[in-house]
């Protein structure tokens, strides 16, 4: 191995004068998680990485790997590296198409990790919790509705250089599931919204929006006021917490409550968020009236069959092509991840897969943890730390595989869920670390501002599962559950997507967050939002909360215009005079 040298600021290369301990450079290298500042300090150029469009085409690769923009802090694949110097310059639109391809199955892993793992064990969490449906609704099953949106938020706050992602992701989400999900509910089916849920939903909603108004105003986001993001929260839950059990106490109380619910008041089932089937394909349609005994080698693999060929047949050949892209990345899951199901008998018991799981969990964690570097790591500089982590998942897995039985799970099991959860919210980190890494990139290819690609691509890509499931509950006969979701999904989004993000990075670099808030565009954006949250809050009381297809129509038109004006920005079609 070769010694590892310095640049310097005039471009000569000297002998490096630090220890070399361990072999990172070349292992980081073939992950793409070499953070190259570590090891050439001094020889970054403090030049925009965007300007890379502007050096001749042979040059661009030593412009990428002396600029200290273009490096990645996280993430494991180098996006930048890969096009501008594995990839030939005439395959660059070659390239791009792998690149928007990937991008497309980041979402399909965010959005089938969060719906098939991290929603069931936080449904799971709660049971054991003892929760009641009112919390439960309004914290874990708005954290499983909103982890990807959250996370993105999270690893877009954790670089201040895609801290206008962020921004742009959780206003661009909020401006389209207000008006474009919320308007194709009501062209789907017209009601009457519960009046005190809405104005509730959308009162805290408008306070979270003009708080950041304000410090996108003055620039910065400090400790305090992060912790303010989250106290709005909690605040927020303790709210719809009284409010159910003040009207509950009161429909008891009134010989006329079935009449109320008829009449089209908010019964309790309505005043919590929809909690959606997260087993559809799990269901138990074909299990025999008569249990067989498997092995346990049968449980194994029967539990890493992630399709059942029975239903297969039935299936539209969309579907089939749709679970076709889904099943590597599905059984990775299904080897990684635990799920406990309270509501089967055996609660999603599978001996030889949960032990399995004490092996594969950590190292997940691990390997995952700002990725790879701490897993990497050795110890004594002789045992790496995944190799540890591995040997005590190994004496946990024979504990508990000894100790136990397939037919009946243990007393325990419970705790495994807390596992489940901790593992899915690892690995949807890690793909929103990706989508992040891979937007910058788009934005730095095609000179694009890290607002309007949150606002489009990473809002649409978040957004679009909130969109089908709310679409789906408004056919099925509950548009009041849909819009409550709407609205009670980005209150969550925003308030601990901004404050627990902020506060990650404040704890990491021990400053405040700064904001640029200098970008027309990202002032349109919320301008747009707050503007859209003020015309339905005058103009639902107005329409005394009956909500149309003509409300429906004028809620997506305004989208469109929005979308317009902020495309026309972004290409300078639209300036600020500044004269």
């Amino acid at each position: 191995m070769t010694d590892l040298h310095d640049w310097t600021t005039d471009g000569m290369v000297q002998p490096s004068t630090r220890p070399l301990e361990e072999p990172w450079p070349q292992i980081f290298t073939a992950l793409g998680t070499w953070k190259r500042g570590n090891f050439l300090q001094g020889a970054a150029d403090s030049e925009d990485c965007r300007k890379v469009r502007y050096v001749n085409v042979s040059e661009r690769c030593i412009f990428i790997n002396n600029t200290s923009d273009c490096w990645g802090e996280d993430g494991f694949l180098p996006y930048l590296d890969a096009i501008f110097c594995t990839f030939a310059p005439s395959l660059l639109p070659l390239a791009i198409t792998l690149y928007a391809l990937w991008l497309l199955y980041l979402f399909i892993i965010l959005g089938l990790t969060a719906e098939k793992f991290f929603c069931p064990n936080l449904s799971a969490i709660s049971t054991s919790l003892k929760l009641s449906h009112n919390v439960a609704g309004v914290t874990f099953l708005a954290f499983g509705n909103g982890a990807p949106d959250v996370f993105s938020a999270m690893a877009a706050f954790s670089d201040p250089r895609t801290a206008g992602l962020a921004i742009g992701a959780l206003f661009g989400a909020g401006v389209f599931v207000t008006t474009v999900v919320a308007g194709g509910i009501c062209l789907v089916k017209p009601f009457i919204v519960p009046s005190r849920p809405f104005l509730r939903d959308i009162v805290f909603y408008m306070v979270a929006i003009f708080l950041t108004f304000y410090f996108m105003y003055i620039g910065r986001i400090r400790l305090g006021e992060a912790l303010g993001y989250l106290g709005i929260y909690v605040f927020y839950v303790v709210v719809v917490v009284l409010s159910t059990w003040i009207y509950r106490r009161r429909r008891n109380g009134s010989l006329a409550s079935s009449v109320l619910g008829e009449s089209g008041q908010l019964t309790e089932s309505e005043d919590v968020m929809p909690a959606l089937n997260h087993s559809a394909d799990y269901d138990e349609e074909y299990r025999p009236l008569i249990a067989n005994q498997e092995t346990t080698v049968q449980i194994l693999v029967h539990s890493l069959k992630p399709v059942d060929f029975r239903k297969w047949r039935r299936k539209p050949w969309y579907w089939k092509v749709f679970k076709v892209l889904k099943i590597p990345i599905e059984v990775v899951l299904l080897l990684t991840v635990p799920v406990v199901d309270p509501d089967r008998e055996d609660k999603n018991w599978k001996r030889p897969l949960n032990c399995l799981h004490l092996i594969t969990s950590p190292l997940v964690c691990i390997l995952t943890l700002k990725s790879g570097t701490y897993g990497l790591y050795r110890i004594q500089d002789l045992f790496p730390v995944w190799a540890v982590v591995a040997l005590i998942g190994t004496f946990l897995a024979f504990l508990v595989f000894f100790t136990t039985r397939n037919e009946e799970p243990p007393k325990y099991f419970c705790v495994f869920s807390f596992v489940g959860f901790m593992v899915s919210a690892m690995w949807i980190n890690a793909a929103a670390t990706e989508v992040v890494n891979l937007l910058r990139t788009f934005g730095i290819i095609f000179d694009l501002s890290n607002t309007v690609l949150g606002l489009t691509l990473l809002a649409w890509g978040n957004s679009i599962g909130d969109f089908i499931s709310d679409i789906t509950l408004a056919r099925q006969g509950y548009p009041r559950m849909a819009i409550s979701a709407c609205f009670g999904g980005i209150i969550f989004n925003v308030l601990v997507g901004v404050g627990l993000g902020c506060l990650l990075q404040i704890s990491r670099q021990h400053t405040a967050v700064m904001l640029a808030s200098d970008s027309l565009l990202l002032w349109i954006l919320a301008g747009a939002l707050g503007l859209s949250l003020v015309l339905s809050f005058v103009s639902v009381p107005l329409q005394c909360f009956h909500l149309t297809h003509i409300y429906g129509i004028c809620l997506i038109l305004y989208y469109l215009a929005f979308l317009t004006v902020a495309l026309l920005t972004e290409f300078k079609v639209i300036q600020l005079n500044t004269t």
